[in-house]
Parts: C-alpha cells; structure tokens; sequence
C-alpha cells in the first residue's frame, strides 16, 4: 500500500499556469459530469459544476450565485465574477485551484496527477508544449536517478 502511495506521488506534477476562467470551467466539467451535463449549462459560460463530497469537492467563490439544479452528484451553479474554484478529484491525486487575477483571466496552482493532463489540455489549461517540456524535463531526471544510487 505505501509503496503504491510513493508512486503516485512520484506521478505527481505541480501546475502552475495562467489560464482563463473558461478553460478552467471546461476543464472540471471534462474531469467530472462531461457524460451527463446539459448542453446548455456546458454553453453557458456562466454555469459551474459543485461538488460537497471529500475527496472530490468543487466550490466556485463568486461576487454572485445561484443554484440551479442537482444532477447526480453535481449542483450546478450560476456564477458571476467568480474570484476563485477550488477542484478535487475523487480520488485526491489532483488538487487544482483557480484564482482570478483580472476579470476572467486568472492562475492555476496545485498539484495534478499525470491523467489530469489529458483532460487540462484539452480544455485549454495548459498546452501541448508544456506537456512535452514537463515530459522532457521527468526523462532528464529518470537518466541521472540510476547514477545517483550508484554513487
């Protein structure tokens, strides 16, 4: 059990990336009610998924909101000048936070596991590049890692 722990955490990769509130929105939905949300909360930039449970929890802090309906384990929301959204996923190996810097651009930080990153560049979270770069940078350190338990 440890041992599986110790290579999730390994799996691990810290994000930290400008993004806008939308390819945030997009990315939570994509990650957890994407088969089951209505098309027009997914069109309406305005409408957010929330979730209670934890791990798993989803809170959208805005100036403005209101809840619109329950579907499965979501409520959907209506938000306006949102200021933040903190994300887990159920399994607790992803932990993101959104926070507005202006308007609806902001920073997300946290910690993500390698299969978020499929989901967070689809949305437009983070790109391409910054995967492969990310990807370059872990085949660095796996090559000096045998050297350094040799020494």
């Amino acid at each position: 059990m440890i041992k599986g722990k110790e290579q999730n955490l390994a799996d691990m990769v810290t994000i930290d990336a400008a993004c806008s509130l939308e390819s945030f929105r997009k990315f939570v939905i994509l990650s957890t009610c994407n088969s089951f949300v209505p098309e027009s909360y997914f069109e309406d930039y305005e409408v957010f998924p929330e979730r209670e449970e934890s791990p798993g929890l989803i809170y959208v802090e805005a100036a403005d909101k209101v809840t619109l309906k329950k579907i499965r384990d979501m409520t959907f929301v209506n938000a306006k000048d949102v200021l933040g959204i903190i994300y887990s996923s159920k399994s607790g190996n992803t932990n993101l936070k959104w926070r507005q810097i202006r308007r609806n651009s902001g920073k997300v930080t946290g910690e993500a596991s390698s299969n978020t990153l499929v989901n967070l560049t689809e949305a437009g979270v983070i790109t391409q590049e910054w995967v492969q770069n990310y990807l370059r940078k872990k085949a660095g350190e796996k090559q000096t890692n045998p050297n350094e338990l040799t020494n």
